[in-house]
């Protein structure tokens, strides 16, 4: 499913909770090529004890640098992490460095769910599950729109 508008606000809040009862992990960037200022590593910091491991990536939930890295962060989902991803943003979009780490996205069983490429403005979520579909679609003013192919790789 696309994501046509950006969820704000309630929107946003109301995708990460579903997000957060239906994955397991979830993502954010740290680009190499871009700063990263105080806000962001604060983020980063409050979210240190749901961490499971740093990579260095070329690609990762949707998006692919080509031949440079970034650090990509893996944390497990939990209340705690909940209520930091919630209160330190209003907008799907704004993660964006170098005020937040980049492109939170969320993981289900290792499998991506919620991807988002917030410099590109766009997102999208993949699920088959009827149950997770009528969930999603069940999020007033969340504007989605079906696909049949993914539309990044």
């Amino acid at each position: 499913m696309i994501i046509v508008s950006e969820p704000k606000n309630s929107v946003y809040r109301n995708l990460i909770n579903l997000a957060f009862d239906l994955c397991d992990k979830f993502i954010l960037v740290e680009r190499k090529d871009i700063d990263f200022n105080g806000n962001a590593k604060s983020i980063l910091e409050k979210l240190k004890v749901n961490l499971i491991e740093v990579k260095e990536q070329s690609s990762w939930a949707g998006n692919k640098l080509g031949d440079s890295t970034a650090y990509v962060y893996h944390y497990s989902t939990d209340l705690h992490a909940r209520e930091i991803i919630s209160e330190v943003s209003d907008s799907l979009y704004s993660w964006v460095q170098p005020n937040y780490p980049e492109d939170l996205s969320f993981y289900k069983n290792g499998i991506s769910w919620l991807v988002n490429n917030a410099h590109e403005k766009s997102g999208y979520i993949i699920t088959e599950k009827k149950a997770e579909i009528d969930m999603i679609k069940s999020i007033k003013g969340l504007e989605v729109e079906d696909f049949d192919y993914l539309p990044f790789d």
